[in-house]
């Protein structure tokens, strides 16, 4: 699969793994909930780790781990909801996190100028054939009015 990450179409290298799925070798990403349980181990794997958020979870509890951990992704269930915007820049501007933040799921093509602006630099989107459409709306406004995280 292909993602958008730091304005460029590239290969996915990571591989979702479910709550009870064995750990499996290469770059993977799992929920906070397995984080929070597996923690050790998943800090103790050899390739890159990554950390599923849903809008209800708190950055917070991952606050101690954030230099160790390679991705954080962030899944919109649902367009409505804006509190992942509130945790990419939550991750960017109070925990300094360098990691790659990716929106994943079904966010608006429209909304992900905005996104880049509060810290997201990779995209994921429900439907893999609005890559372009979403590398576009990334350069929608020359002129920003506001500050940014980024």
């Amino acid at each position: 699969m292909q993602i958008i990450k730091d304005k460029a179409i590239i290969d996915d290298t990571f591989t979702p793994l479910a709550d009870d799925a064995p750990l499996a070798s290469g770059d993977i990403s799992v929920s906070l909930a397995r984080w929070k349980n597996d923690r050790e181990t998943l800090l103790a794997h050899a390739d890159k780790v990554g950390v599923r958020l849903q809008a209800g979870d708190s950055v917070s509890d991952l606050a101690d781990d954030l230099k160790r951990i390679d991705l954080i992704e962030l899944n919109f269930a649902e367009f409505a909801d804006g509190r992942l915007f509130s945790q990419a820049w939550l991750l960017r501007g109070r925990y300094h996190y360098q990691g790659e933040i990716r929106a994943a799921g079904h966010y608006l093509t429209d909304q992900t100028f905005y996104l880049s602006r509060v810290g997201v630099n990779a995209f994921q989107p429900a439907k893999p054939d609005h890559l372009n459409t979403i590398l576009a709306n990334l350069s929608d406004f020359s002129v920003k009015y506001q500050p940014s995280i980024q």
